[in-house]
């Protein structure tokens, strides 16, 4: 292996190296962190949080232990807060092209940014894989993406005082449009000018309460609910002002707007972990409910990208799944160690790692 490992200089050498910066990969930081195994984490989107920043950041989140209520963004931030110590190294914006087993039994991690690794372990934390949203199926859209056409929330401030035309009868479409109708005086600054919900049909994919809600603000007409699909836009000028709505009767309206929200979903794409020769189950990975190691030794899976009897996709069940995976990794890091199980609460050695001060029990 050391011919190999000759053959990619750059190779940055590490203990561990974490697929995915979502909860449970910046969690597992913190797991390999106390056990004293460095780690390098990598993820596809430009900053860590997954699917919590990525699809509900200001969305509360209520099952975190002891945690009664954060935001996505607000668990990022405690856990971007709580691996500190450890100094884990980030690359971001770029995905794992290539897992190689090594003959020194080291993995050979590449990205498509060209970045290397030889790594003892690595750690699929890449929930159900990459999202892609599922984009408005019309004609000449595309040059308005990210511009007058959004598929995610990134700013809720640039939608105030606009015309906004939201698209889709799940959660998401919901919850936004109650969101940009909430007025000035329920704590909301970025309220809209006027907001249309379009959705194929009279019936929602979304908490009852929130389609109650939607139609107690459309009776007072506070906003309007159409039923129909998006077939075609209008545009003046080099912008957008409008969408052709068909409706059920086969009539096309154009509603005008400013800016339009479509929600029709992520679609999750497994993506290169695929090819890893690893042992799948519906397009998850198959783990043991010991150490959450896959098929392929060395290789662990935690959070929603794994499946084994019994699976929650919970966060709470991904930190659980992180601590034993730690410990299963422990073996492969320090062959001829015995790791002994120590409490954050009372071991002086953890908290040197902590960088915190014992504390003086009387």
């Amino acid at each position: 292996m050391q011919e190999q490992a000759s053959l990619h200089p750059a190779a940055i050498e590490t203990d561990a190296v974490i697929v995915g910066a979502g909860p449970v990969g910046l969690f597992q930081v913190f797991e390999l962190g106390l056990l004293e195994i460095k780690a390098h984490i990598i993820d596809s989107l430009a900053y860590p949080g997954g699917q919590c920043i990525e699809l509900y950041p200001d969305k509360p989140i209520y099952d975190i232990p002891a945690v009664p209520m954060c935001t996505g963004k607000e668990l990022t931030d405690n856990l971007l807060k709580q691996i500190a110590p450890f100094g884990a190294t980030f690359h971001l914006g770029q995905e794992v092209t290539v897992v190689q087993k090594q003959d020194d039994g080291r993995f050979l991690v590449e990205t498509s940014k060209g970045t290397r690794f030889l790594t003892r372990t690595v750690f699929i934390a890449g929930g159900v894989g990459s999202f892609q949203p599922r984009t408005l199926k019309v004609e000449g859209v595309e040059k308005y993406e990210g511009t007058q056409v959004h598929y995610r929330v990134k700013s809720p401030d640039q939608f105030a005082g606009k015309n906004l035309l939201i698209i889709g009868g799940g959660d998401s479409a919901l919850d936004w449009a109650l969101n940009f109708c909430a007025a000035h005086a329920d704590g909301n600054p970025h309220k809209a000018e006027s907001v249309i919900l379009v959705h194929r049909r009279d019936g929602f994919r979304a908490a009852p309460a929130s389609v109650a809600k939607m139609k107690e603000l459309c009776d007072a007409m506070e906003m309007q609910f159409i039923v129909g699909q998006a077939t075609g836009i209008d545009e003046a000028d080099g912008r957008l002002t409008g969408v052709k709505i068909t409706g059920n009767d086969g009539i096309t309206r154009v509603v005008p707007c400013d800016q339009v929200l479509a929600f029709f979903g992520l679609s999750p794409k497994l993506g290169p972990i695929a090819d890893w020769g690893l042992v799948l189950e519906r397009k998850q990975v198959v783990v043991d409910t010991e150490k959450f190691e896959t098929s392929v030794p060395g290789i662990f899976a935690v959070g929603d990208v794994n499946t084994y009897p019994g699976k929650k996709k919970l966060i709470l069940s991904g930190f659980h799944e992180a601590a034993l995976a730690a410990f299963g990794a422990a073996p492969y890091v320090f062959p001829d160690k015995r790791v002994h199980l120590q409490y954050t609460t009372t071991s002086p050695k953890l908290h040197k790692v902590l960088g915190v001060e014992s504390p003086v029990f009387d």
